[in-house]
């Protein structure tokens, strides 16, 4: 099976690529420098030569602040970007991932959000994903929308490593405990994908690792499985106001990948604990 990945030098993207040639596919992995997606003709003239069997899309425009005041670029990239990506796949008949966000929903829900919850993005960010939802559905006819949250994974920047960085410069942190949403980690991502993209059960899956936590508990667990000694504060998010508005709780439900036979997700603390052990290595 050929499958081309996009964002392949990214967080998710890296480990893709490894978990794909690890199976034996043949895989295409095209960064920002080889594949500029928003360039329509070179992702229908890449896309056409490789011919492959899935394109991964997991390039993004991911900066959710600069998102606000970037709203083009944001638009630019995450849904004309998601559009070229589309079109091209459907050309060769490729089945298609595209990697979405929590940040479609809006955090007024108080119980897990199932994939047919109503969507309302707060964000330019969320907004900009979400037409890249759209158009994966008004131009795809084979696809997986797969929601995530919370990523963080051995490759490029996330909240476990910023702690991990902090806690080395500080002995004292403040981190918000009013927002709730579920870890996710890379490779259990990574896992989940190759597992979807080898059926025809095409629509939209929650992929996250099992169980939830607000952020003040995540970086508690952080030091704990690190072992290290620092104090972790809760704070609320006004206390540290940003540009782009963040969804309040972003809770997944796993309802699609346990309705259509998937197996379960491992709990977001035995995530971390793996990682944290990969990371020591």
């Amino acid at each position: 099976m050929k499958v081309v990945v996009t964002g392949a030098k990214g967080q998710l993207g890296t480990d893709l690529v490894d978990a794909l040639a690890d199976r034996g596919f043949e895989v295409y992995g095209y960064g920002r420098e080889e594949l500029d997606i928003t360039n329509f003709d070179l992702v229908k003239q890449v896309i056409a030569e490789v011919h492959p069997d899935v394109v991964i899309h997991a390039a993004a425009y991911t900066k959710v602040d600069l998102a606000e005041s970037e709203p083009d670029q944001a638009f630019l990239i995450n849904a004309y970007g998601m559009r070229n990506v589309a079109v091209a796949s459907e050309a060769v008949g490729a089945k298609l991932v595209y990697i979405s966000t929590d940040y479609v929903f809006d955090g007024m829900a108080n119980t897990p959000y199932n994939e047919f919850a109503p969507t309302n993005p707060l964000s330019v960010y969320g907004k900009s994903k979400l037409a890249g939802e759209q158009f994966v559905r008004d131009l795809h006819s084979k696809f997986f929308i797969v929601r995530t949250s919370w990523v963080y994974g051995k490759h490029g920047n996330n909240f476990v490593k910023t702690m991990l960085k902090l806690a080395q410069e500080r002995d004292e942190l403040m981190v918000v405990h009013d927002q709730v949403g579920c870890p996710t980690y890379t490779v259990d991502l990574a896992n989940c994908i190759l597992e979807l993209i080898q059926t025809e059960k095409y629509g939209v899956y929650h992929v996250s690792n099992s169980g939830h936590c607000s952020w003040y508990e995540f970086a508690k667990a952080i030091f704990e499985e690190a072992g290290i000694k620092v104090k972790v504060n809760p704070c609320t998010t006004k206390d540290f106001p940003r540009p782009a508005p963040r969804p309040t709780y972003s809770v997944f439900e796993h309802m699609a990948l346990k309705l259509n036979g998937f197996s379960g997700i491992r709990n977001w603390r035995e995530a971390l604990k793996e990682f944290m052990i990969r990371i020591k290595l």
